[in-house]
């Protein structure tokens, strides 16, 4: 394997925040418990019924010291939400060392603008000085956003100089134009509307360290995360080609090779709606020697609704925390589809008591 080839990281400490929890405690406590914060909301759709929606509480998010000029009320939100989770993942990082991050964001409606930029990657890594701006790198790419970014985070950390990397996502539906859109293909859930999904929003961080970090300043860290698989599904939601699941079906290969034992529980960026099933069907076919038949399977969406490009480092800390408990069997398998053609998914696994 060559030399700049990650293998796998330590999971340090791990920040979130979702509808059902303002910390990683919280999160975890609430998806274990099922509880689900999907309520009627104030936006109504075309139909004049109240869209259903997981969100956080206006008062429960941090102000910002200085609004950017210029800055959609998505993204302001967003940098939000970003700042509520990110002290509580930096919390094991040691004085006087820092970490780049590696951040995934939304991905773009068809022919529209981007909705971040690198100017909300200046904005969140601005929020702390242990961030280094410098190597740090935005994947506007949805949900499997987190799997692009913690492949980076793990090459990064392979390079043998850093000792640190911050896996992030942040993501918010609060977007009149984006509901608005979905709402065009009764995507949303509503009265009335049977195949659609809670939007959401969240944001999640995952800091990670290197085997030799992890010798020298965190034995206590029992959780890695290994190489993730990534791949493309040509016939993805805004695609001609026909749905066939191959994209899904190669990133968990990927994910699943060199494993050595049944996966225990998988993790899914499944929202309730029809078109992610087809995919993990095929995944499942394809890769059942690797998998085994006895997983559990999870989709923490029916908590706290899409979250977007937050589902990534939020599950693969629900993956760690659980595996932690004793409440999820190991090893985890996490994955995650993006409305276009990313995916990915990552073994996550724990060491024995």
């Amino acid at each position: 394997m060559a030399a700049d080839t990650p293998r796998q990281a330590w999971i340090c400490s791990i920040g979130m925040a979702t509808a059902v929890g303002d910390c990683t405690a919280q999160t975890e406590t609430s998806v274990r418990a099922g509880i689900s914060r999907y309520a009627s909301s104030a936006i109504h759709n075309r139909h004049d019924r109240p869209m259903t929606m997981a969100l956080l509480p206006e008062d429960a998010l941090p102000q910002l010291v200085e609004r950017p000029l210029g800055w959609t009320s998505r993204q302001l939100r967003m940098l939000r939400l970003g700042k509520l989770a990110l002290p509580e993942a930096l919390e094991a990082l040691p004085p006087r060392q820092k970490a780049a991050l590696f951040l995934a964001g939304p991905e773009p409606l068809p022919g529209r603008s981007p909705v971040v930029e690198d100017g909300f990657l200046d904005a969140v890594c601005a929020l702390d000085p242990r961030l280094e701006r410098g190597a740090s790198l935005l994947f506007a790419t949805g949900r499997a956003g987190g799997m692009q970014a913690l492949d980076a985070a793990m090459k990064h950390l392979a390079k043998n100089g850093p000792r640190y990397a911050l896996l992030g996502g942040i993501d918010s539906y609060l977007d009149l134009m984006l509901l608005g859109v979905l709402d065009q293909d009764d995507r949303v859930l509503a009265d009335g509307v049977m195949n659609g999904f809670a939007p959401g929003e969240g944001a999640g961080f995952v800091l990670l360290c290197s085997d030799a970090t992890r010798r020298e300043a965190h034995a206590s860290a029992t959780v890695a995360v290994h190489e993730p698989g990534l791949a493309d599904e040509p016939g993805h939601r805004y695609s001609e080609e026909p749905y066939l699941g191959d994209g899904l079906a190669q990133a968990v290969s990927a994910a699943l090779e060199g494993s050595e034992e049944p996966i225990g529980t998988v993790l899914a960026s499944l929202n309730g709606e029809n078109f992610g099933a087809k995919e993990w069907g095929v995944a499942t076919v394809r890769n059942s020697g690797e998998l085994g038949t006895l997983y559990r399977f999870e989709h923490p969406g029916d908590c706290f609704g899409d979250i977007g490009a937050a589902f990534g480092p939020v599950l693969i800390g629900l993956a760690a925390v659980g595996m932690r408990r004793g409440s999820l069997p190991s090893p985890c398998l996490v994955y995650c589809s993006s409305e276009a053609a990313p995916r990915g998914a990552v073994r996550v696994t724990m060491e024995p008591r």
